[in-house]
């Protein structure tokens, strides 16, 4: 089958692709983030609206200024500020910032506690994020308001004004739980209107966390034996039934608790000599040891860690 001759018109959005090197940033999304599908099809999706975009402007075709400021909702531990930090990659590889720097803040750096102090505060964050992304987290805390003395709404306003002003040189994303960035939005209208992109985080099954903390250990060069693979599975049905889950974020804790009491048992025991595997390996009292165990009783999901 003969290939259609290309002609003066024609335009290769794969060479664009290839040129970016986005791809490199993408497998690195996928190899450090387990699971969150619908989070990573939609920022190929949205990589794949930047190069048709790019390819447009080439092809001297009208393209409309983008907005991309973005909403990540979610739990915490969920992975967004990780995707936040990949995203500010991909905008700069292709050419939508200056520099590619993400600047990651909370409400304490933005608003201040007395008249006069939020405007250089907030102007002070903006001017280290432009060229890059800001990361505001938690940032429905910017508005409160029951309280008729607090400078948040002041930050808004700036922001508003700069995420306008700037917007081929500065990206915000506004990230939170979905409820309260919801009613952060309804709010505030005027920010609701400048945000281009809502991604929705979804919390990790049982499974991918077990799959985030065998990660996680082979990164620390820990390995966990058999009898230790079941106690955290058990952990992980139980913490997830325990109040301030915070999803990746309470993994990565509870292994940092494991290999604590490793240690002290490694060191209690003063063995002349330890093997490599000795050092390596956490054991199943290693991860029983948590309060954890004596604070709720097995969930009856069982069965959906080998699903």
């Amino acid at each position: 089958m003969s290939s259609v001759p290309k002609t003066a018109d024609d335009f290769n959005l794969e060479a664009a692709f290839r040129d970016s090197h986005v791809a490199d940033v993408l497998d690195q999304l996928d190899s450090e983030l387990v699971g969150l599908a619908p989070v990573k099809t939609r920022i190929r999706d949205i990589c794949a609206l930047l190069l048709v975009d790019t390819v447009r402007r080439q092809a001297g075709l009208s393209t409309e200024a983008l907005s991309l400021h973005m909403s990540f909702t979610g739990n915490p531990g969920t992975g967004k500020t990780t995707v936040a930090l990949r995203m500010a990659e991909i905008l700069y590889r292709l050419g939508y910032v200056r520099k590619g720097h993400m600047v990651a803040v909370t409400r304490d750096d933005l608003v201040g506690q007395y008249i006069g102090h939020t405007a250089p505060k907030t102007r002070e964050v903006l001017k280290r994020a432009m060229g890059g992304v800001l990361f505001i987290d938690e940032a429905y805390y910017l508005y409160r308001p029951e309280n008729e003395r607090d400078y948040g709404q002041e930050a808004i306003e700036i922001l508003l004004q700069e995420m306008e002003n700037h917007r081929d040189d500065l990206v915000v994303i506004l990230a939170g739980y979905e409820d309260r960035m919801d009613r952060f939005f309804r709010s505030n209208p005027g920010m609701s209107s400048r945000i281009a992109h809502h991604i929705a985080f979804p919390d990790y099954t049982a499974a991918e966390l077990l799959a985030i903390a065998d990660l996680m250990l082979d990164q620390m060069q820990y390995q966990l034996s058999a009898d230790a693979r079941t106690a955290l599975e058990e952990y992980i049905e139980r913490r997830q039934a325990l109040p301030h889950f915070a999803n990746a974020r309470s993994i990565r804790n509870a292994l940092d608790r494991a290999r604590l009491r490793q240690a002290s048992r490694l060191f209690a025991k003063r063995a002349a000599s330890l093997a490599r595997n000795d050092l390596m390996t956490i054991e199943a009292a290693d991860i029983k040891a948590s309060r954890v165990f004596a604070e709720t009783p097995p969930t009856a999901r069982q069965g959906e860690l080998h699903s």
